[in-house]
């Protein structure tokens, strides 16, 4: 099992991600696009790095708009699986 990170490791690992904020023990991103085909390619995109990795998102479609959540559902927070996919995912556009 991950590592939960401290307050202060999670401090600085989000302060490195811009766009992505700290709610609790979840990383988030929320992401606006032009259309819904668009928002749902972007999702499309999320699926290789996440598989590769072995850690899924939790993902919220509402038309245009992609919310991306992040968390270790076995560690019970945050660990830097969290924010080593984070900055994936920063990067798919």
């Amino acid at each position: 099992m991950s590592q939960l990170l401290t307050e202060a490791e999670i401090r600085e690992l989000a302060n490195g991600l811009p766009g992505w904020t700290v709610e609790g023990n979840r990383l988030q991103v929320r992401r606006t696009f032009k259309d819904f085909v668009t928002a749902i390619e972007f999702v499309n995109k999320l699926v290789e790095p996440a598989e590769s990795a072995g850690h899924h998102p939790d993902i919220e479609i509402s038309y245009n708009k992609v919310k991306v959540t992040l968390t270790t559902h076995d560690a019970g927070g945050l660990t830097q699986k969290d924010f080593d996919l984070a900055e994936v995912i920063s990067q798919i556009t």
